[in-house]
């Protein structure tokens, strides 16, 4: 393929980007005002898959061992880009909760709160405290809850220490913690290097690698529940890394080297 052929794909592909964002922006101005939760749900997910067929992501959910996910349950994941709210989602609606940065996405911030994302500012506790209430009220309401415990994002292959704060939520509501892997291979099953959104990298540059890049499949893991009764939500934490780590295929001595 020739070097013309390539900008104009990608052309067309930040194009579609660019017109289901709109779409979105509509969406979520002009229809979520009148919709109710069911349909509002449904079109996030509708949207969350179109997305990622213009940026050529394909999802699949596996389940070793046939893990039966947990209906009512605290959702957590390791995080490695603003992809992964989207792979989720295009599973199962979520609602997240995400750093406060997102909101300064260009256009995408926006569609994440209308969206249902939580927002929190890293390293303040009050802001822990303001929103963990009302995390426990949408999990004893039925909603799935999300958050991404590793509190930033990861390079592939690397899994940073959990924060435990949030796990209170799960204890308080008395439901299981419910952990995913998730990983973004390419076409020969190695991992995708386009995927990581990390350091001083803008959300603009990460879309541009992503759509530039060769397609991706984002492999989601579904993990045996961690039922939550007489532990501790540091010893939640602990066993939710785990378990995300043994999926991954990291090794102890790994982790302990992130942890350091």
């Amino acid at each position: 393929m020739s070097s013309l052929q390539k900008r104009l794909q990608f052309t067309w592909r930040l194009t579609r980007v660019l017109l289901h964002l709109v779409v979105g922006l509509w969406t979520c101005a002009v229809v979520f005002p009148f919709a109710d939760d069911t349909g509002r749900r449904w079109r996030i997910r509708q949207w969350s898959v179109e997305l990622l067929a213009i940026c050529r992501v394909q999802v699949s959910l596996h389940n070793p061992g046939n893990n039966v996910a947990a209906v009512r349950a605290l959702i957590v994941a390791n995080h490695i880009s603003w992809l992964d709210i989207f792979a989720i989602n295009s599973i199962q609606t979520c609602s997240f909760v995400g750093k406060s940065d997102i909101r300064d996405w260009p256009l995408l911030g926006w569609l994440c709160e209308k969206g249902g994302t939580i927002f929190i500012a890293r390293g303040k506790q009050r802001d822990v405290r303001r929103i963990f209430q009302g995390l426990v009220t949408s999990i004893e309401a039925g909603e799935r809850v999300a958050f991404f415990p590793e509190g930033t994002t990861a390079p592939q292959g690397a899994l940073l220490p959990f924060h435990a704060n949030l796990f209170e939520a799960a204890l308080d509501a008395r439901v299981p913690v419910q952990p995913y892997a998730l990983r973004y291979l390419d076409a020969q099953g190695a991992l995708h290097p386009a995927a990581d959104f990390i350091g001083d990298m803008t959300f603009a540059q990460s879309m541009i690698a992503i759509l530039q890049g060769e397609p991706m499949k984002a492999e989601l893991i579904q993990l045996a529940p961690i039922e939550t009764a007489g532990l501790h939500r540091r010893q939640l934490a602990t066993a939710a890394q785990g378990l995300i780590a043994e999926a991954l295929g990291q090794s102890q001595a790994e982790q302990a080297s992130a942890a350091a």
